[in-house]
């Protein structure tokens, strides 16, 4: 997928969803905000941290140092819950502090704890992630990001694989986030969530950003065709 000439602020605190059909280029945009993806031109900014590139300009050893840096501050859950099947719940959301933060193993499991008490799952701690249930372990997974302490959290369709009582549970725990101020970015075909939760919402086709709005004007009446059509379709 190739995007071209998109441009996206998002203030500190906002819930933004990304909305559009399937290959439009939603995911690839989440990737491009992490530097999973190098993007050819352009620059993206995160907690202060700016990475920047010129068309034809090689990718450095300095962009990825500075890439590093960034993606230090932006946590990232995916459709597959990508959890550590050998190690707890509680082992899973401590590895990230203890490996990557130096962080001694006491204060990490305290940390973990809290977080797992916050997305609704300090009974299961101990817990193998085999034992849960998706949605389960996809609110574990948001536990593990957390605990990396990031700026913003992106996340790419977190609820495509559950059914939608456990979809719920997901979606309930974005909601109190978003109530404590953390800065997220979502990919979501839950037009429901993305009415009543968003800041704002951002309609994608074909690799462009076609329309930004705030929710009661994207699902009311948004002003593109295109949009519209794509809506009409699913509400």
């Amino acid at each position: 997928m190739v995007l071209s000439d998109l441009s996206l602020a998002v203030a500190e605190g906002e819930l933004v969803s990304l909305i559009g059909p399937s290959g439009c280029g939603k995911s690839t945009l989440l990737r491009c905000l992490n530097l999973l993806e190098r993007p050819d031109r352009g620059s993206v900014e995160i907690a202060g941290i700016v990475v920047s590139r010129e068309m034809g300009q090689a990718w450095s050893r300095a962009h990825e140092r500075q890439a590093h840096r960034l993606r230090a501050n932006v946590g990232l859950v995916s459709q597959g819950f990508n959890l550590f099947a050998h190690r707890t719940v509680l082992d899973n959301v401590m590895l990230g502090p203890v490996v990557v933060k130096r962080m001694p193993r006491e204060a990490a499991r305290a940390r973990a704890l809290a977080l797992l008490d916050k997305v609704g799952l300090a009974a299961v701690a101990a817990r193998l992630p085999a034992t849960l249930s998706g949605g389960q372990q996809q609110r574990a997974a948001i536990a593990r990001a957390l605990a990396l302490e990031p700026r913003v959290m992106l996340y790419d369709e977190p609820t495509s694989a559950l059914d939608p009582g456990l979809t719920d549970e997901v979606l309930a725990v974005m909601r109190e986030l978003d109530h404590d101020g953390m800065t997220q970015i979502v990919v979501t075909h839950e037009m429901r969530f993305a009415a009543a939760a968003s800041d704002r919402v951002v309609f994608m086709q074909d690799g462009r950003i076609v329309e930004i709005a705030d929710p009661a004007v994207m699902f009311a009446c948004p002003n593109d065709q295109r949009t519209r059509h794509f809506l009409r379709g699913l509400l």
